[in-house]
């Protein structure tokens, strides 16, 4: 789907365009704003939950909802791109994503913020589906994209975990609103960029843009998660049974749609490809296995461990330098391996790291935390970023629209469902915690929503009585954190597994296209 500016000359000067790499900086500059906003609430949870007093379930609403609109709507976004332009998209997504960072810092109620959140993620989703399509169309040389791939997919994957940073930083000197309005100055700054150095792409012949297509999409996947969030956090229920039938049954339709439709929002036919498909699944899980890891420790190390936001932030900084390092050199590593060792490889130390976290209690050191938070980082970056570059580079390149969004879908459903559903686990495990006596049912309802309910709730008790309190609920968070670390040991270990016979044989392109 994407248009090639280039002369089709047939030397290495036909297809390097000048300014390439600068052009790159400014959509590097969007995936990484995106990213940063998936995580950089995990440290704000605390302040938030004292300023607008959220249930358990609202918290995880206001956590997950921006990944849940971003995921249902990017592969119809990505369609729109195609048709009215990639830079147009961008430009207009960057411009809105400011302005709905502004009501999500000034929300006064848990309803507005998930209003707020889920505005935003139609901000982001609309900025997320043209970056890799347009490094495709800048980027000519198999070597060079690769390499570009690789800064997109290192600051992607960083951007994870550089967000507790940034909110560490933030709410040690501001309010917790302060962790939107820093999106602001930087989306001014790719607008104005990025309209004197990023080329526009689309396709010429498009075709109409299918809005039951849009529909089908966004009310099946937030249908599915819903439900995996209801049946985590609840066990089996009438309301988790009925969002599962009817998310099932509008993705069955939106893919039976898809297959009929001349011009299709998503072209079904590219799963027929086994390292595409292999490529989606291992593009998801490693980001399930880091956002879910990243959101749980940001939590851990302030209300357990009792850091300051700022240095809990810096904690997780290991994980984010991981994954830059990691994210530039995995094409050449799979160069010079296989694609199938290094994704194999790179699943599998996530799997490991999750699984290393299962011996985790309250006192734990933090050379281990942040020797885990390293392995993490490196696997994360080798396994999304080789697999975002297969994913773009087995498809033709009229086809790069398409493929560009199912990678996307995949890392921000990743980053949904790892929060959604080993969240999902710790709050579950968390709720059944036993109440010291003497504390009045109003505290304990409140101390049972979130371990930041018992900590704020905590503060009408005597002193003896808050603690106990506040011990049995770091006690029982832990717990679930232990639990669901090795629920997302297995399915990632699962997953390299899979992945090994997956992409037998899967290469990245090499040489220069004409």
């Amino acid at each position: 789907m994407t248009t090639s500016t280039f002369k089709s000359t047939g030397h290495t000067e036909g297809v390097r365009r000048p300014g390439r790499w600068l052009a790159l900086s400014v959509l590097v500059l969007a995936v990484l704003l995106v990213a940063v906003d998936a995580t950089v609430l995990g440290l704000a949870t605390p302040f938030l939950s004292e300023d607008l007093e959220p249930t358990g379930t609202q918290l995880l609403w206001i956590g997950d909802v921006y990944s849940f609109v971003i995921a249902g709507l990017l592969v119809s976004m990505g369609s729109l791109g195609d048709r009215i332009g990639r830079k147009k998209l961008l430009l207009i997504g960057a411009t809105a994503f400011g302005a709905v960072s502004v009501l999500n810092a000034y929300a006064t109620s848990p309803e507005t913020m998930i209003v707020a959140r889920a505005l935003l993620g139609v901000a982001g989703a609309t900025l997320m589906p043209s970056t890799l399509a347009l490094i495709r169309n800048l980027f000519h040389d198999p070597r060079e994209r690769s390499l570009a791939i690789g800064i997109w997919g290192a600051m992607a994957s960083a951007g994870a975990a550089v967000g507790p940073v940034v909110g560490g930083f933030l709410l040690e000197r501001f309010w917790w609103g302060s962790v939107f309005l820093i999106n602001l100055p930087v989306m001014a700054v790719l607008v104005l960029v990025g309209v004197k150095l990023i080329p526009e792409s689309k396709n010429p012949n498009p075709g109409p843009w299918d809005l039951p297509s849009v529909a089908l999409s966004l009310g099946g996947m937030i249908g599915v998660v819903y439900a995996i969030k209801e049946l985590a956090s609840h066990g089996p229920s009438l309301d988790a049974g009925l969002a599962a039938l009817a998310g099932a049954g509008a993705l069955t339709w939106f893919v039976r749609r898809q297959l009929t439709l001349p011009a299709p929002l998503l072209d079904m036919r590219l799963f027929r490809h086994r390292g595409f498909s292999g490529a989606v699944l291992a593009d998801l899980l490693t980001i399930l296995g880091l956002s879910g890891l990243v959101f749980f420790l940001s939590q851990f190390f302030q209300l357990v461990q009792g850091r300051q936001p700022l240095e809990a932030g810096l904690a997780e900084l290991p994980a984010a330098i991981g994954a830059v390092t990691a994210g530039l050199v995995a094409g050449v590593a799979a160069r010079r391996f296989s694609v199938r060792s290094v994704v194999t490889a790179g699943l599998a130390a996530v799997g490991l790291s999750l699984a290393v976290l299962t011996t985790l209690d309250q006192h734990t050191g933090y050379p281990l935390l942040g020797a885990a938070l390293l392995v993490v980082g490196v696997g994360a970056g080798f396994a999304f970023t080789v697999t975002a570059d297969v994913i773009l580079s087995s498809v033709p390149k009229e086809q790069a629209g398409s493929a560009s969004a199912v990678s996307e879908t995949a890392y921000e459903l990743g980053a949904a469902l790892g929060i959604a559903v080993l969240g999902s686990i710790v709050t579950g495990v968390y709720r059944g915690f036993t109440v010291p006596a003497g504390v009045p049912s109003d505290v304990a309802s409140a101390a049972h929503e979130s371990l930041g309910g018992a900590v704020e709730a905590s503060a009408s008790l005597a002193p003896q009585t808050a603690a106990a309190l506040v011990s049995a609920g770091q006690e029982a968070f832990v717990d679930g954190l232990r639990i669901a670390a090795g629920v997302g040991a297995a399915v990632l270990l699962a997953t390299a597994v899979a992945a090994w016979f997956l992409l037998k044989g899967q290469k990245l392109a090499d040489g220069i296209e004409h």
